[in-house]
């Protein structure tokens, strides 16, 4: 199995979905208007105000458009051309100047023919598709100028480990995605792996987050990296650690039943001891 290949078309099949939700329509009506996701990330982003960012695994381009709203020259990366297609054409209908690059993200320094940055940035859910966070990590220092910042905020190794189950009974089915749970949940369970595995695990799931429609291509792939691997990582490339951060809510509810949205924070957490769970992260560090 080419996990590029299987998870190519999973990303091509989502896109048109994710298209009409996203909160688009408030993105085109606003012209400041930014994604929650990059709200969330304001106090640690930093000024952003005429430097070259890239956004790895850039998806549609909603979070893209907001970096470019906060001053960014922005260009977006993905390995999905049919979230590309949603991506530019977001960024004409906002009449913004994003330049966007198809390539995977291993493949980015040739795809980008050399060029550095000033920030990489990558969102929540990116890093489980990647097989080798070592490997990430050398790509995107390599991506950097001195001087140059890496910012990202993802899902939780902790979070992406759980299941949510009915005590006293299996593990409840989470339709084979680890963000879908079922009905009656009232606990979490250790179920998959935590640390980076060399096998992936692999889910079908003919449904997706943020809009209707059945997904075309519903097998992908992914992989769990404990946050010592990837500060390990981010550390043995020669980048400096500024600033590692756990957060106790997610900008989607995780676990059906178990979290609810939290108006101060605008994301979701556990219903009952928040303080329990490590939701998301975000790392930052710099090239010396």
């Amino acid at each position: 199995m080419d996990y590029l290949d299987v998870n190519r078309a999973n990303w091509d099949s989502r896109a048109p979905i994710h298209a009409v939700g996203y909160d688009i329509d408030r993105l085109l009506g606003d012209p400041d208007a930014i994604s929650d996701v990059v709200r969330f990330d304001l106090p640690r982003l930093g000024d952003l105000a005429g430097l070259d960012v890239l956004h790895l695994q850039c998806h549609i381009g909603t979070d893209t458009l907001s970096l470019h709203r906060l001053g960014g020259r922005l260009t977006g990366l993905d390995l999905s051309p049919v979230s590309l297609a949603e991506a530019r054409n977001l960024a004409e209908r906002a009449g913004a100047a994003i330049d966007y690059v198809e390539s995977d993200v291993y493949s980015a320094p040739q795809a980008l023919a050399g060029r550095t940055f000033d920030l990489v940035y990558t969102g929540i859910g990116a890093i489980c598709w990647l097989p080798d966070i070592a490997r990430w990590a050398r790509t995107v220092a390599g991506l950097l100028r001195p001087g140059g910042r890496l910012f990202i905020r993802d899902g939780h190794p902790v979070l992406n480990a759980l299941t949510p189950v009915v005590v006293g009974r299996e593990p409840v089915d989470r339709g084979q995605q680890p963000w879908i749970s079922g009905p009656g949940a009232t606990a979490l369970a250790i179920e998959f792996p935590y640390y980076e595995q060399r096998e992936p695990m692999v889910w079908r799931d003919a449904v997706t987050y943020g809009g209707e429609g059945e997904v075309a291509s519903p097998e992908s792939v992914e992989w769990n990296h404990g946050i010592g691997e990837i500060v390990t990582a981010v550390v043995d490339t020669g980048l400096r650690l500024t600033s590692l951060t756990e957060h106790d809510s997610a900008p989607w509810e995780a676990f059906e039943g178990l979290m609810a949205f939290d108006g101060a924070t605008g994301e979701y957490r556990l219903r009952e001891r928040p303080e329990r769970l490590p939701a998301t992260f975000t790392l930052t560090a710099v090239k010396p």
